[in-house]
């Protein structure tokens, strides 16, 4: 499995980030075999880059990602390891007595000394002034005290990320979480990459399967895409299964060409899961993409390239 560095962290992840939200029964029941056979097979696979959050299945996720590593008795420094602060199952607090309280008891759940990046989740839900002038400056702390090496924001629309990074002293945030904005339907991210490496910021995308829109099986009920994002994203997947391909490994196999981005996250539940998503990254390696049907499929999706769904407090 490729590493690439991480910003100017010196952090380097797989290219194939194991999302551990499903861990926390978000996508339905996962029974704790299958989840620690999961983590064990990512590593063994190479995937050294683990997320989780303590709003994925209210706290879940990271209770048993923890207990996955425990049990597969890997080596600290071979794995790197994100969690999030802000939202929670009751909502969002990015105060920060709330953040500061958080690491601690993502530390207890994770069973870990301290985390490799912790991020501020979802952050248009809140002022983002409140981000820059307490929640930055109380995860400095953090960072200071070594429970956390290094911090993160994450959230939907592209512009927190220049609002905050603007506005902050430089080097007081080290990486972004985007998510959606980097896949097949959606490569507005890429308009971004170059201011943020000029803050030396690393860059994680997550969602390369757009939320379930890149599947066979389509998105879930509640998904917010608009109904002709969907079904532009349904021809796609059709024709892809009319050629006997699978449009999620095209999918993908697209989100991990861009070497300015480090690690692209995927939720994963399963071992088969694993080793599908780290066989469509070696063969992508070893032989490329399938530019054809690539070529094909964007000119399904041209009619809804980059477009978006609104996300936080300033929907309008």
């Amino acid at each position: 499995m490729e590493l690439r560095e991480l910003g100017a962290t010196g952090l380097r992840v797989s290219t194939v980030g194991f999302g551990a939200s499903p861990l926390g029964h978000v996508f339905g029941d996962v029974p704790r075999d299958a989840a620690r056979a999961a983590v064990r097979r990512a590593l063994d696979l190479g995937v050294n880059f683990f997320d989780t959050s303590p709003y994925y299945g209210g706290t879940v996720s990271e209770s048993v990602l923890g207990d996955c590593l425990r049990h597969a008795a890997v080596p600290r420094d071979r794995v790197v390891v994100a969690t999030k602060c802000g939202r929670y199952k009751e909502g969002f607090d990015f105060s920060a007595e709330r953040v500061t309280r958080s690491v601690d008891e993502s530390l207890a759940r994770l069973g870990l000394d301290y985390v490799d990046i912790l991020h501020c989740h979802d952050i248009e839900f809140t002022n983002l002034d409140q981000i820059v002038n307490e929640t930055i400056p109380a995860l400095q702390k953090i960072k200071e005290s070594g429970k956390a090496r290094f911090i993160g924001i994450t959230g939907l629309p592209l512009s927190i990320y220049t609002y905050v990074l603007d506005r902050v002293p430089p080097g007081s945030v080290d990486v972004i979480l985007s998510y959606c904005h980097y896949g097949i339907n959606d490569t507005s991210l890429v308009d971004l990459l170059p201011y943020l490496k000029s803050k030396g910021v690393g860059v994680i995308t997550a969602s390369p399967l757009a939320m379930g829109l890149l599947t066979d099986n389509g998105p879930p009920e509640w998904h917010p895409a608009l109904e002709e994002l969907k079904s532009a994203c349904r021809a796609a997947a059709d024709h892809c299964k009319k050629k006997g391909k699978s449009i999620t490994k095209l999918a993908m196999q697209y989100s991990l060409m861009n070497n300015e981005i480090s690690t692209v996250l995927v939720g994963m539940n399963s071992s088969q899961q694993v080793e599908e998503n780290v066989a469509a990254a070696m063969e992508l390696s070893t032989s490329g993409i399938d530019e054809e049907l690539l070529r094909e499929v964007e000119a399904i999706l041209e009619p809804v390239k980059n477009l978006t769904w609104p996300s936080g407090i300033q929907k309008a």
